[in-house]
């Protein structure tokens, strides 16, 4: 079980549930269908509340918003990606169970300081029923289950790689946070001399309307080809380090405010401004950190094997163990993670290198006490906690979090051109306007 990848999409569920309180009610009218995806409809009233979602967050983030029309054309693509991955999901048989639902709400009521009871209130009171909330969140879900089998699981580093990482940054946690904006014009693959002039074209018309002072945001949400274009470009806080490579040069000889040069790469251009940078005390000040010596049992469900099946599994094995059993022997004969050969064990697990799911449960636990079933992105598991201890970790801090660094930029390009050739596989019908058929 790769222990690393639970940052690589952190926050995104609650960002997208939080901007939803916001969502204003929109008017009731004839609706008719703006794309095909496939042999799915995307309707204009779909459109309508994806757009006055994406207006806004825009307008959360102080963010000129762009013409209605260009916004609109945006949030369709996302749209259309969205509704692509959906369809890759069902096929991999990819189902979020109501408690996984019921979890994800607890999380986001948590993390804005309220009760789920509050949460739901407001959300009613904007409008939006309670059933259609959750259905929403059951999308973001099903994706990020979908991106952490179809991506995630595909994204290693080496030995050999870290080490080349910390040869080239000694100062791997350097305490100093940017916050990044930027826009990428994308090229198609192996582009020719003509599609490479028109692509530095539109780069100049973009540099032209950012130099004259035109908000960055604005020209990131109308013309960036980026997933966040629709946020106004906005990477958020990173260590210079957790940046893509190209980008962590840019930022370290910007000042606040200032814009890089464009930058080529094989997915287009790029365009970044840094809008602030702080210094923090955070992991990198210290290097002890606390551990939690685990192992466990994963099972996995599948098209003959439900949650519920899965999970009644684990509880008739947790059973056997509570009994007696030997944990070790039904993990090496019953678990779906690589550990099983260990008997199930994972060594010792730095705070945060989990996923949530697992982590919360595992944290919850005495010494030698074993979970009920828990369900994480990975399937469901029995959890035992064996020791737990505060550890220097000098070195193999460096190395972890040089891994996890390493992790995201990977994940992060790995997940964008996934992305890309996955939209470029469907088949859309545009019907908004006199779009011709794509």
């Amino acid at each position: 079980m790769n222990r690393f990848l639970n940052r690589l999409f952190a926050g995104m569920l609650v960002v997208s549930a939080c901007a939803t309180l916001a969502l204003p009610v929109l008017a009731a009218e004839v609706d008719r269908i703006v794309a095909i995806v496939n042999s799915e409809a995307i309707t204009l009233s779909q459109l309508r509340e994806r757009t006055a979602l994406a207006r806004s967050n825009l307008k959360k983030q102080a963010v000129d918003i762009p013409p209605a029309n260009i916004l609109e054309r945006q949030v369709l693509e996302h749209m259309i990606v969205d509704r692509a991955q959906l369809q890759k999901a069902r096929e991999a048989s990819i189902r979020i169970d109501e408690a996984m639902i019921d979890r994800a709400i607890e999380s986001i009521a948590a993390n804005n300081r309220i009760s789920v009871a509050e949460l739901r209130a407001s959300i009613e009171r904007d409008g939006i029923s309670w059933s259609k909330y959750r259905d929403d969140l059951r999308g973001e879900l099903t994706i990020s289950r979908l991106h952490a089998s179809e991506v995630n699981s595909q994204v290693n580093v080496s030995e050999a790689e870290i080490d080349n990482f910390l040869k080239n940054h000694p100062d791997v946690i350097s305490g100093v946070e940017y916050r990044v904006a930027h826009i990428m014009l994308s090229v198609p693959e192996n582009p020719n001399a003509a599609q490479m002039d028109a692509l530095r074209s539109r780069a100049d018309r973009v540099l032209s309307r950012l130099r004259q002072g035109e908000d960055f945001g604005k020209v990131a949400a109308d013309s960036s080809d980026a997933p966040d274009n629709i946020r106004g470009g906005e990477i958020g806080w990173r260590d210079r380090e957790r940046l893509p490579g190209f980008y962590a040069d840019a930022v370290a000889k910007l000042k606040s405010g200032e814009l890089s040069q464009p930058m080529l790469t094989a997915s287009g251009l790029h365009i970044v401004k840094l809008l602030e940078k702080r210094e923090r005390n955070g992991p990198g000040a210290q290097s002890a950190v606390d551990q939690t010596h685990a192992r466990h049992i994963l099972l996995k469900t599948s098209e003959v094997l439900t949650d519920a099946d899965v999970s009644a599994r684990l509880g008739a094995l947790r059973e056997r163990i509570v009994n007696g059993t030997d944990f070790a022997e039904l993990a090496k004969a019953h678990s779906a993670d690589l550990s099983a050969a260990r008997g199930g064990d994972l060594g010792w697990v730095n705070a945060g290198e989990m996923v949530p799911e697992f982590e919360r449960a595992m944290n919850a636990l005495l010494p030698n006490e074993i979970s009920a079933p828990v369900r994480s992105t990975y399937g469901w598991h029995i959890i035992q906690v064996l020791e737990r201890r505060k550890q220097d970790m000098g070195e193999e801090y460096r190395r972890n979090a040089a891994r996890m660094i390493l992790l995201q930029r990977k994940g992060d390009e790995a997940l964008e051109d996934w992305q890309r050739q996955l939209r470029d596989s469907v088949y859309v019908e545009y019907r908004l306007e006199s779009e011709d058929a794509d």
